[in-house]
């Protein structure tokens, strides 16, 4: 038998220690790569109809994710595919086809990510559904953080080209994700994240194919499509970071915190995304939209701290 040196717990320490530091990174991960969805729609969305390119999206995440599923022999849920697949619906197809569609009908972008914006309030007023309660100092925060994402898109709000489908579709996004990140904090909150990723993307195929052959006509929607560069780049980019990376890092959030806390990083988001436009496409970022980006900070810290 040999004596344990103080040497072999290094390797333990620095284990720990690097464990801590990727949990500690992923809210910051997640705003950054959550962020890149307004860019992502601004090169894609010109080239192919917004239903169309999220059936492709999602079709992708499972060319991509079903043969890791299986050579891995990941456990598959029992007795909760209905709860997994009715998150999905909500948080996938809901979420994305409304502001997709929102956006195509004329929804300006800066408008929709402050609608959008109000999740984190709606998530709060509906917490105690979840077996949450909201203190004082996180309402100060998410009225900081609302607060922030206005003076962001303040600049970037215009009402040409608005219409009530639009505005509807918006909201409808908004309640969708709302809903679908409550429901799956209270009914499915720990699965493997890779058979259930594959069976949310998949019901929400079933839930948006029927409005895509409706609404666009699925082979002339096809047959319309624009194999730019730039749209396979940003189908690429939504399958591999938005909607596998982005949504596996919300999905462990969502499991390891407060529906509140999750849904208020969502205030980051706006103000990352402005920056990406300023460095990207020189849209113009000004003071105004820097306090904004200060305020939604400080508030999404009042919320998320112990």
């Amino acid at each position: 038998m040999r004596f344990l040196k103080s040497t072999d717990t290094v390797p333990a320490a620095t284990a720990s220690a690097t464990q801590n530091a990727l949990v500690a990174a992923m809210p910051f991960l997640f705003v950054l790569i959550w962020s890149t969805g307004f860019i992502v729609a601004k090169f894609g969305l010109p080239y192919a109809p917004p239903l169309t390119f999220l059936l492709l999206r999602f079709t992708g995440v499972l060319v991509i994710l079903l043969p890791v599923v299986l050579l891995m022999r990941a456990p598959w849920p029992v007795g909760r595919i209905r709860h997994i697949a009715l998150a999905g619906i909500l948080v996938q197809a809901g979420y994305l086809a409304g502001v997709w569609c929102a956006i195509k009908l004329g929804m300006p972008a800066g408008l929709s990510a402050l609608i959008v914006g109000l999740q984190p309030i709606l998530t709060a007023f509906a917490a105690p559904m979840v077996g949450e309660s909201v203190r004082g100092r996180q309402w100060i925060g998410l009225a900081f953080g609302l607060c922030g994402v206005g003076l962001v898109v303040a600049n970037k709000i215009s009402l040409i080209g608005l219409s009530w489908p639009s505005i509807a579709l918006c909201i409808f996004a908004l309640l969708s994700i709302t809903v679908g990140t409550l429901y799956q904090k209270k009914y499915c909150a720990n699965f493997d994240l890779r058979t259930g990723t594959i069976i949310q993307f998949a019901a929400s195929i079933v839930a948006v194919l029927p409005f895509a052959m409706a609404f666009e006509g699925l082979t002339p929607a096809l047959d319309a499509v624009q194999w730019t560069p730039e749209f396979i780049g940003a189908l690429l980019w939504s399958i591999l970071a938005l909607s596998i990376g982005a949504i596996f890092l919300l999905f462990a959030l969502i499991r390891k915190s407060a529906a509140t806390q999750v849904t208020s990083l969502l205030y980051l988001t706006p103000p990352t995304t402005a920056v990406m436009a300023w460095l990207m496409f020189g849209e113009a970022f000004s003071m105004v939209g820097m306090a904004g980006m200060v305020l939604a900070v400080i508030g999404v810290a009042l919320v998320v701290r112990k």
